[in-house]
């Protein structure tokens, strides 16, 4: 079995939970030894050094990066294969994030190998298959990662049933829609055809490991910095900061560290080449996100190194339980604060939750329950 996976960014980078998915799907190929390409968009944060890392670390046999082409490389071709059609379906932008000359390059993978299985990381890079001729025995899945239509409501010229439809009718060319959530599976169940498969985001059980390192750091956030993190960031540090002890150390992993007031008790690391040490040695996460959609990666990293968790109600987007999973949830900044001191000051409170954790993360994240799934799916054994 042979299997071409597009994701666009570097699934070596840790500042982003997705691409904590995209690595951990590529573990899974690489413990079943399922071939696989990779093909990326080139970036400052992804180039051929880290495609030369992925193959040396056997997780990929042959990786290609996506490039952009000057417009004077060939006017004609801009024109007629770019930039008209783009205008034609300019209210649809948001739903292609192709760029000039990556169709062309796409395909021309795609005529060089023969693969039997084709993965498009999120809907709006489906646009790649479009001058792509679907061979009988091929088979195409989108990983949808989001319900991308919440993502974009904030746009000038957001129409809900346009864009929904938008979403749904791109689903419509796959044979099979991966999703990562319940709320995910049920929403697009109503309107696609294909298969909707749950593929949750699995990891290795560290609570056992974890919970024999010592504990250095009282609060870890890890975060991007895009807009919903910013926001959270900035609601976090200016309502429910204030009401904590300037004792508590505290560990902001990510570029948010970026956007965040420099305090005393507050380290920021923009880089780590480990986050599971940064988590083993932390004993409580925080998630304050305000806005925003799907699953949050960073909360289930948290859950697998047995960590309680202090979030906002957009934090358990996705869990199958938003209650007794380890998380402590509040949009009250003042109460928020409250649960962090009691974990940190309650050592009885601390346990209950812990043991929450451990048992909902068992239950549901365990990357032998993930790898069950995928096996279905593509009859490895």
């Amino acid at each position: 079995m042979r299997i071409l996976y597009f994701y666009p960014e570097n699934p070596l980078s840790f500042s982003q939970g997705n691409n904590s998915r995209a690595l951990s799907l590529l573990h899974y190929f690489k413990n079943r030894n399922i071939d696989i390409d990779l093909v990326g968009e080139e970036s400052k944060e992804f180039g051929q050094d880290s495609i030369n890392e992925l193959k040396s670390e056997d997780l990929i046999k042959h990786g290609y990066l996506l490039k952009k082409e000057k417009k004077s490389s060939n006017i004609v071709k801009y024109y007629l294969n770019y930039s008209f059609p783009k205008k034609f379906n300019s209210k649809f932008k948001d739903f292609d994030r192709t760029k000039f000359g990556y169709k062309e390059q796409f395909s021309k993978i795609l005529k060089d190998n023969e693969y039997d299985i084709i993965i498009i990381s999120y809907v709006y890079w489906s646009p790649l298959l479009d001058n792509v001729t679907k061979g009988t025995k091929t088979k195409w899945i989108v990983d949808t990662h989001d319900f991308l239509t919440s993502q974009f409501q904030d746009h000038k010229k957001f129409a809900l049933d346009r864009y929904f439809k938008r979403e749904i009718n791109l689903m419509q060319k796959f044979d099979d829609v991966w999703v990562i959530s319940n709320e995910e599976k049920y929403l697009f169940s109503q309107f696609v055809k294909s298969p909707v498969s749950l593929v949750t985001h699995g990891l290795p059980n560290n609570i056992e490991t974890s919970s024999k390192t010592e504990k250095t750091i009282d609060l870890v956030y890890v975060a991007s910095e895009n807009f919903h993190n910013i926001k959270s960031a900035n609601w976090f540090f200016k309502e429910a900061y204030p009401f904590l002890s300037s004792d508590i150390k505290i560990t902001v992993v990510g570029k948010i560290g970026n956007h965040i007031p420099k305090f005393e008790n507050v380290e920021n690391l923009v880089f780590v080449k480990d986050l599971d040490e940064v988590y083993k040695k932390s004993k409580i996460a925080i998630c304050p996100m305000l806005s925003g959609t799907g699953v949050k990666i960073k909360v289930i990293e948290s859950l697998s190194h047995g960590i309680p968790v202090v979030c906002t109600e957009r934090g358990v987007d996705g869990l199958l339980n938003k209650t007794n999973n380890g998380c402590l949830t509040t949009n009250d900044p003042s109460l928020f604060s409250d649960y962090i001191n009691k974990l940190l000051n309650d050592a009885e409170f601390y346990k209950q939750n812990h043991l929450e954790v451990k048992k909902f993360f068992e239950d549901n994240f365990d990357i032998k329950k993930t790898y069950n799934v995928l096996d279905g799916i593509f009859k490895a054994n």
